[in-house]
């Protein structure tokens, strides 16, 4: 399981919201590339870019601090934030990202999802917030009513090869994951394509404090997770955090 750092930017600086609530903002550093080098210092293998203004406003509103971070990295970057058509979604792969996260417009607007998945199928990720098992959407400030394991399905069926799911109650706050969330996800993308040999990658993100919970998660079989608030807090180090992902991995797979 990979362990991915993340970098939230909101006016240009790097924060971190809880659980959503632009209200209850901490700003951790004012430069966010200046973070994204010390990540990729500490050895990381990616680095996860949300653009919280773009997410809210519905158009990219940090692309030249995201570009920035690319250029100043040699780690693979994924992004995502007001991503809301193919033209968008073209110029940021363009641009030198790795990954595109689409989340508002891949659940509103079903001919741009399909031809984001015909676009990219590898580079897309989709992102399947969740508000008391529902799916979340404009920078989480809307639940729909849709059922967060169906909607998963139905991503399966259309081919998406990779989602993102945070549980926006978790998030930015110190209760833990929800482990329970992970483990009914993968067998979901699990049953949604039978007989193609490989399910739908699953990242986990929100709620990571302990190196625990990280165990807890690779136990899951998610593919990666995305922490923030933990290590820029410095509650776990990147180093620690790949250690116990490595081992939690590793044992799942000798068992």
């Amino acid at each position: 399981m990979e362990i991915i750092p993340a970098i939230d930017i909101r006016g240009g600086r790097c924060v971190r919201l809880v659980q959503g609530d632009y209200d209850r903002e901490t700003v951790f550093d004012d430069d966010p590339v200046a973070v994204a080098r010390r990540w990729a210092a500490a050895g990381a293998g990616r680095i996860h870019v949300v653009d919280l203004d773009g997410a809210r406003e519905g158009r990219q509103a940090n692309w030249e601090i995201v570009r920035a971070i690319v250029r100043a990295v040699d780690c693979p970057v994924q992004t995502g934030g007001g991503v809301r058509d193919i033209e968008t979604l073209r110029a940021t792969l363009e641009g030198g990202v790795d990954r595109v996260i689409v989340g508002t417009a891949a659940v509103k607007d079903a001919e741009f999802l399909r031809r984001a998945v015909a676009e990219a199928p590898d580079r897309l990720i989709v992102g399947v917030d969740v508000r008391d098992d529902r799916v979340g959407v404009e920078g989480w400030r809307e639940t729909t009513d849709l059922d967060v394991i169906e909607f998963t399905e139905q991503l399966a069926e259309l081919g998406v090869r990779r989602i993102l799911s945070t549980d926006i109650g978790r998030d930015g706050v110190t209760d833990g994951p929800n482990v329970e969330l992970y483990r009914r996800l993968m067998a979901a993308t699990s049953a949604a394509a039978p007989g193609t040999g490989q399910a739908m990658a699953v990242i986990a993100s929100g709620g990571v404090t302990t190196l625990g919970d990280i165990t807890a998660l690779a136990e899951t079989g998610v593919e990666s997770v995305v922490i923030g608030r933990a290590l820029l807090a410095g509650d776990i180090t990147l180093g620690e955090a790949g250690a116990a992902a490595g081992a939690a991995t590793a044992a799942r797979g000798a068992g």
